[in-house]
């Protein structure tokens, strides 16, 4: 089985799993033990915040299958045009394949509800990256340029809004449990490593791309409104 096919099965198991009516179980300010109990001051989460976080969860579980379908589709006209170009096609799409577990992983621990749009995504995702391939090896690359630019900025806001409920959390004299923080800190990994393909992208002539601004700014409005709505749906 390929790798492709065992993370789709592996979303599809995950959808199964945690298809609720309500949220059962989400993340926390620390851990519940009875021990950390007796010795923390712990802030229960709002229902603000706890649907903030399952949507993050779900919307990035969502993007990073659409990002293994984009470079799996990506890579075979690519790599037979261009055979130097197997090794960074493998490596971005293994650093997407994570992140997609990570995910994966996540929503199932915390029982969040995937989104429902998952069928139309794969379709979209896997067309897109199929039609910039056939487009060049420049296409490609404004692809990925592009799709790295709206979810570098997608992660930095979710950051940003974790960063923010920790430094309240601390000013009202409450601890935050490492939970919290190792969201965080994988939050800022992945961001580290889309951004890194950005790069790998823009080096490989993604500028060149014709016409680079019309195909940038529509796979760019496209990730927007993929985003809106798996945050939603």
């Amino acid at each position: 089985m390929s790798p492709t096919l065992c993370i789709a099965k592996s979303m599809r198991l995950s959808c199964a799993k945690t298809r609720c009516p309500a949220i059962v179980r989400c993340l926390s300010t620390g851990s519940t033990s009875p021990s950390e109990q007796g010795s923390k001051k712990l802030k229960t989460l709002t229902k603000e915040q706890r649907e903030y976080l399952s949507s993050a969860l779900r919307v990035n579980q969502a993007g990073e299958l659409a990002a293994t379908l984009i470079y799996t589709a990506q890579t075979p006209p690519i790599t037979n045009r261009h055979p130097h170009l197997r090794p960074l096609m493998s490596h971005m799409y293994e650093q997407e394949a994570a992140h997609l577990r990570t995910f994966n992983g996540l929503i199932h621990k915390h029982r969040v509800r995937p989104t429902a749009l998952y069928p139309l995504w794969s379709v979209m995702a896997t067309g897109l990256g199929w039609g910039t391939a056939v487009m060049g090896r420049e296409a490609a690359m404004a692809c990925t340029e592009a799709v790295e630019t709206e979810i570098g900025g997608h992660y930095n806001a979710q950051i940003r809004e974790l960063l923010e409920m920790i430094t309240t959390w601390k000013q009202e004299g409450y601890d935050v449990g490492s939970e919290v923080e190792e969201l965080v800190q994988t939050l800022r990994r992945i961001r580290d490593e889309e951004l890194e393909h950005l790069d790998h992208a823009v080096e490989h002539d993604a500028k060149k791309a014709e016409p680079h601004w019309l195909l940038t700014n529509v796979i760019r409005a496209g990730c927007r409104g993929a985003i809106w709505a798996s945050e939603r749906v």
